[in-house]
């Protein structure tokens, strides 16, 4: 084989190879503890270990939050039938709005079972901003003129290390079998 062509095969590989199973982006999650929907403290300490997916809403969404968290109770839901242990937190986006009682409320009506989800509060604007970009590589902003916040629409999975390892729209077809079969592959 001629050297070019080699060069170009090993390009290939390697190309190929990272079109398989999905691979680590690398983003560690960073230590954090907010306040969950039960006025608990809850954190990274407490994810230590386990798998989770993480997504941002907010109480007073008028789009696409109520089908966000829908979504997030048919994850859990399709894990319990599963037998999976699975953590989901969810990210309020407008923290100086939605307090735990607020979140408690919210919550019951997506699920009967807060066991393994939480649904944080107890930080600035500014913080939720800075964990979203930094963290999760998306976007929250709160316009000063509108009672709505700007915010990605994507579910993340964070391995047992703390490493978010890929990311999905709920819009994507088969959104719920796609998490399933990458966390199942993660609990292996």
């Amino acid at each position: 084989m001629r050297p070019i062509n080699l060069v170009h095969f090993l390009v290939l590989i390697l190309l190929l190879s990272a079109c398989g199973t999905s691979q680590q982006t690398g983003r560690q999650v960073t230590s954090f503890s907010f306040t969950d929907q039960n006025g608990n403290s809850f954190g990274t300490e407490q994810l230590d270990g386990k798998v989770w997916i993480a997504d941002f809403i907010f109480i007073g969404c008028t789009t696409v939050c109520p089908q966000m968290t829908s979504e997030m109770a048919n994850l859990q839901t399709a894990f319990k039938e599963k037998g999976l242990e699975v953590e989901f937190v969810s990210f309020t986006v407008n923290p100086n709005i939605d307090s735990p009682t607020i979140l408690k409320d919210y919550i019951s009506q997506f699920t009967d079972d807060e066991s393994n989800w939480h649904l944080l509060t107890g930080y600035s604007q500014e913080t939720i901003e800075s964990l979203a970009l930094n963290q999760f590589q998306t976007i929250v902003q709160k316009p000063k003129t509108s009672s709505q916040v700007i915010h990605g629409t994507n579910f993340y999975i964070v391995n047992q290390d703390g490493l978010i390892v890929n990311e999905f729209n709920y819009v994507e077809e088969n959104f719920v079998e796609q998490v399933v079969d990458q966390v199942t592959k993660l609990l292996k």
